[in-house]
């Protein structure tokens, strides 16, 4: 069987394994494993599991950074016939605990200590309150050689529609609920990701996109394995090191969010490092600069900078750009439908709605919020607002819960926000919407000023005014080192409007 062909996590690392036996297939500081090497220590990992009682359906839980021990630990939960649940490496032991007792997970594989947090004495600090019955048994990563020592047969037979993984929402809208997600949309969809990327076998991909969310476990590791490309993984954002890597690794691919890209760019010892293997970026987000998109094909030189749309329900992905797409398509939308899947926005400017092979089976142990988020005609409610071109290209506008009115007028932030990011002096920017007397709410902007930009609020007034109608105008502006967000790296607009 071809990587390419295969529907099943555990058929992928044995492909893999079997096709590109002496390619790098994780590079982890001084460990360099083969595809050969990876598709051993995954069975290892399989058995390791199976003889501390993981049987198929079962669901591991895994808290630990980006890493090659993440990565076996993941292919090997799913090789076990488990189910696995990625967990933020932000999370509190409240937090945690909420997950792991939600998913009944069994098992916990840990790296307890990571950036000196706790985590299993703030699970057993939070049990009073969360407390999880299912969980009996706990493996840290520095009893990693012990676990992987004793193993038995693996007996479960792994189907292409038996449930991967249960990844959480991020809770912005309330608590996390688990979208459960099968073996066949991971696999099937990421070759087309793969495709539309222009990833091929041999590309190096910096991995710093966490492995704990659906951009980086399955837009990365699935990713590099169905096309036989090396994974180096980066636990921690750090510019210095992400330029290091580059140079050192010779980097081919480099995905990531919007500041991952205006922060090297802006770096002052970019220009020490040889960035010149980079060919492909791929982000998304409501609000892209058209000039750091410019930047990146301009100063890095890079063929392939595409953007793009989903969210854990559509297993990550729904739309994408296309290769050739100007800088302008790139960074004002999210491109089109992915192949055999439908997009389609209620109204000229509604919610956007997803159908197809990657719409979630639904949220776990949740058939209520299973049935609000996908209707009777299996449409998935995605909570976006958005409107497409002629060309059936995506643009999100906002949220639907972050709109605010404005005199009788609606006001999206995304479209405040898209607008003020394209000011040369702005690197981040959140709108919100704040009480006033006359007219009910304004928009208030928080702008984390570019690096070496003086901030000039009468400046930003005057530039929005120029491309804003004036009732979606900030009344102020609020200079900020850094903009909120949570642990899965999203803005806390809730914490901005407190302010």
């Amino acid at each position: 069987m071809e990587p390419l062909d295969a529907r099943t996590i555990p058929d992928l690392v044995r492909a893999g394994a079997a096709h590109h036996r002496e390619r790098e297939a994780v590079v982890d500081g001084d460990v360099r494993l083969t595809y050969a090497d990876l598709g051993a220590e995954v069975t290892r990992c399989a058995e390791a599991l199976a003889a501390r009682g993981i049987a198929k359906g079962d669901r591991v839980a895994l808290w630990a950074p980006n890493g090659w021990r993440w990565i076996v630990a993941a292919l090997g939960i799913v090789s076990a016939g488990g189910v696995l649940v990625p967990l933020n490496t932000r999370f509190k032991g409240p937090e945690a605990a909420y997950i792991l007792a939600r998913s009944g997970a069994r098992l916990l594989l840990v790296d307890d200590g990571f950036l000196g947090n706790r985590y299993v004495a703030g699970l057993a600090e939070a049990a009073a309150e969360t407390p999880t019955p299912a969980l009996t048994d706990i493996v840290p990563f520095a009893e990693w050689d012990r676990f992987m020592a004793v193993g038995k047969d693996v007996d479960a037979v792994v189907y292409p529609d038996d449930l991967s993984d249960l990844f959480f929402t991020s809770g912005t809208t309330g608590r996390p609920k688990g979208a459960m997600l099968t073996h066949r949309q991971s696999t099937e969809l990421y070759v087309a990701w793969s495709e539309l990327a222009r990833l091929r076998e041999g590309d190096r991909y910096l991995l710093v996109n966490p492995c704990f969310n659906t951009f980086g476990y399955k837009a990365g590791v699935i990713a590099c394995l169905l096309r036989g490309a090396t994974i180096v993984p980066q636990a921690v954002f750090d510019v210095p090191t992400t330029l290091e890597l580059v140079r050192r690794e010779r980097i081919t691919v480099l995905p990531g969010p919007p500041t991952l890209y205006t922060s090297m760019l802006d770096h002052p010892e970019r220009n020490d490092h040889d960035l010149s293997s980079l060919r492909v970026a791929v982000t998304g987000a409501t609000t892209v600069p058209v000039v750091m998109i410019e930047r990146l094909r301009a100063e890095l030189a890079l063929e392939t900078v595409l953007t793009a749309y989903g969210l854990t329900e559509s297993c990550g992905t729904a739309t994408m750009c296309r290769p050739d797409d100007d800088p302008l398509t790139v960074a004002t939308t999210c491109g089109a439908a992915v192949p055999g899947v439908e997009v389609r926005v209620d109204g000229t400017s509604g919610e956007v709605l997803v159908r197809g092979y990657n719409v979630m089976r639904g949220y776990f142990d949740d058939p209520a919020a299973t049935a609000d988020a996908i209707d009777a005609e299996g449409w998935l409610h995605t909570g976006d607002v958005g409107v497409l071109d002629e060309r059936g290209y995506l643009r999100i506008t906002d949220r639907l819960k972050d709109m605010f009115i404005v005199g009788g007028f609606n006001a999206y932030p995304a479209e405040i926000e898209q607008v003020i990011a394209r000011h040369p002096a702005v690197a981040e920017v959140a709108v919100v919407g704040v009480p006033d007397e006359r007219l009910g709410e304004v928009a208030r902007a928080f702008v984390v000023p570019r690096a070496g930009s003086a901030f000039d609020p009468a400046d930003l007034a005057a530039y929005c005014k120029d491309r804003l109608a004036n009732y979606k105008l900030p009344r102020s502006f609020v200079p900020v080192e850094a903009l909120p967000r949570n642990a899965s790296g999203k803005v806390l607009k809730t914490t901005l409007r407190s302010r």
